[in-house]
């Protein structure tokens, strides 16, 4: 798709003065509105060209303006999954493309999955509680050293998770994708092959967008597969796992589990997952750190130096017809 007269209103939930390289507005043909997902809009929605969908604000701020921008012909996430705007592609003219924020998260995603695998396996949470105690929990604790790894969603951030695994001394690291396909680090299995390799890993990350096909993915077939005493590492969609069926299987101490995503999300006060056995939980910061704004911003700014240009835009997953 090519993107031509492009005199029009881009918004941003980010100040336009503090993304560098952005194209000039005016000699460009755009006009940059700033708008974070506020109760006012910043211009007529009609206008917009090019919508920046605000960050981590929920699907009900994302969609709201989406069935007036009827010149619209980008959208823009800043995240890996598009599962919240989603609910308004159907309002969307023909043409209208959809682009996800591919090469933003990856690093800090994947920091985190080793993270909560680190802190699961080694005990990190109970020497924080024993700490708090005044109490030396000393003993012996697995290590992530000779495991086996299975990820589940081998794009861009299951490619850098096993990046990050490298030096770690895994016994094996397999892969899987919706299909499957060979890499310079060996093969990655189809979705299909998932029942069979379930039963050999000792520790399941899921890095897997949301769609219909991978909602409660992790069901209670998937999790009685889970070979004992496995971790189950979510840092996909808290939809990806069936809540009820994990809740069973960690409290009966059969498997353990970290999450940065869940479901219901947030977590409400009195959720049985707080303080089921053997889960850790993280607030859905896979992607909030330090690392975000810079890449967010050069995403931001290619794209639209792409769109005043009327080139290709990157990161398109659909266009609308």
């Amino acid at each position: 798709m090519r993107f031509e007269d492009t005199a029009a209103d881009v918004w941003l939930p980010v100040a336009a003065d503090e993304i560098e390289g952005l194209p000039a507005p005016g000699a460009s043909g755009l006009n940059y509105r700033f708008w974070d997902g506020g109760p006012e809009f910043p211009a007529d929605p009609a206008r917009c060209a090019f919508y920046v969908v605000p960050y981590m604000k929920g699907s009900e701020i994302a969609v709201r303006p989406l069935a007036a921008m009827t010149s619209l012909r980008a959208v823009q996430t800043l995240s890996a999954g598009i599962d919240h705007v989603t609910p308004g592609i159907g309002s969307l003219r023909p043409g209208v493309a959809l682009c996800n924020a591919k090469g933003v998260h990856e690093a800090s995603t994947a920091e985190l999955t080793l993270a909560l695998i680190l802190a699961s396996l080694r005990g990190i949470p109970g020497f924080v509680r024993g700490q708090d105690a005044e109490e030396w929990r000393a003993g012996f604790y697995p290590a992530l050293a000779d495991r086996s790894v299975l990820i589940v969603g081998y794009g861009s951030i299951g490619s850098a998770i096993e990046d990050r695994l490298a030096p770690f001394e895994c016994a094996r690291v397999t892969r899987v994708a919706r299909s499957a396909r060979t890499t310079e680090r060996g093969p990655v299995h189809a979705l299909t092959e998932l029942p069979a390799l379930l039963p050999e890993a000792d520790v399941v990350v899921l890095s897997t967008p949301l769609t219909p096909a991978t909602r409660h993915l992790a069901d209670a077939g998937f999790l009685a597969r889970m070979k004992d005493g496995a971790l189950l590492v979510n840092v996909a969609r808290g939809p990806v796992v069936d809540t009820a069926a994990l809740l069973k299987e960690v409290e009966s101490g059969r498997i353990t589990a970290a999450l940065d995503v869940t479901d219901p999300e947030p977590l409400p006060a009195g959720h049985p997952l707080w303080h089921a056995p053997g889960v850790l939980i993280s607030p859905h910061v896979g992607g909030s750190t330090s690392a975000f704004m810079p890449r967010a911003k050069r995403l931001i700014a290619g794209q639209l130096r792409r769109f005043a240009a009327g080139e290709e835009l990157a990161n398109v997953l659909l266009t609308t017809g």
